[in-house]
């Protein structure tokens, strides 16, 4: 049984430790995007630090259907915070590209995700802080994710949280509900998280807690993403010479 309580209160200390080892002045930094992730991360970090050293940076690319799920969460915490309109930067570097190379539609998907990690840590290096990851257990499994982009972070509340955990969490800590609720939406081409991956969120919690699964053809695609997308996970090969 998962002790919801228990389990916030110790990443509450958690957070706590971090900050007194690795930047005892320093604030916690968290890209908000209006999702229950970011959400449960930076109310965590309100619980642990105080509201006056958590800020969130707010960053549309162009229009955000959804912003005003961002600016009631940044408000419900009374958290500082900023927005970066990330559209300009996106555009200038795809129109940087040399004549000749076709950029994929891959690349130009986790383009954005990759400069809003670098606007989170230009933000972050102005106000003395450390950048909060926002991932889940549940995404990580399956690689749902960009290298380098919201996968990286100095440090992670949530990365051994099932979405489901992670939602009891967010209630617990009395976050609106439309919040902790939201359908996730990748935020890159518009479809949601479990549109795009192929079962829900409630089956890949189920199995990666207890093994079991019903369709056989959801395990075997949850398995085959777990499989060839660990090393996202792993840390950089490096070649270690003998000396």
């Amino acid at each position: 049984m998962f002790d919801a309580l228990k389990i916030k209160n110790e990443c509450v200390a958690w957070i706590r430790d971090f900050f007194e080892k690795n930047g005892k002045d320093c604030n916690a930094v968290v890209g908000i995007s209006g999702g229950k992730d970011s959400s449960i991360v930076a109310a965590l970090c309100v619980e642990a630090l105080g509201k006056d050293r958590v800020v969130g940076v707010l960053m549309p690319k162009g229009e955000q259907h959804d912003i005003d799920m961002a600016y009631l969460l940044v408000n419900h915490l009374g958290i500082r915070h900023y927005e970066v309109n990330i559209k300009e930067a996106v555009d200038a570097l795809l129109g940087a590209m040399p004549e000749g190379l076709d950029v994929s539609a891959q690349a130009q998907v986790n383009l954005p995700p990759r400069i809003r990690m670098a606007t989170v840590y230009a933000v972050s290096q102005s106000v003395n802080g450390r950048v909060a990851n926002t991932c889940n257990l549940s995404e990580d499994w399956v690689g749902y994710s960009t290298r380098y982009g919201d996968s990286v972070g100095d440090f992670s509340p949530l990365s051994f949280l099932t979405v489901t955990e992670v939602k009891e969490i967010g209630h617990l800590l009395g976050l609106p509900s439309e919040l902790v609720e939201k359908t996730p939406i990748d935020g890159l081409c518009g479809k949601t998280d479990e549109e795009n991956l192929g079962f829900t969120y409630a089956e890949l919690d189920v199995y990666i807690r207890t093994g079991e699964i019903a369709d056989k053809q959801k395990k075997e695609l949850i398995d085959r993403k777990h499989r060839t997308n660990l090393f996202k996970l792993q840390f950089m090969p490096c070649f270690k010479p003998e000396l």
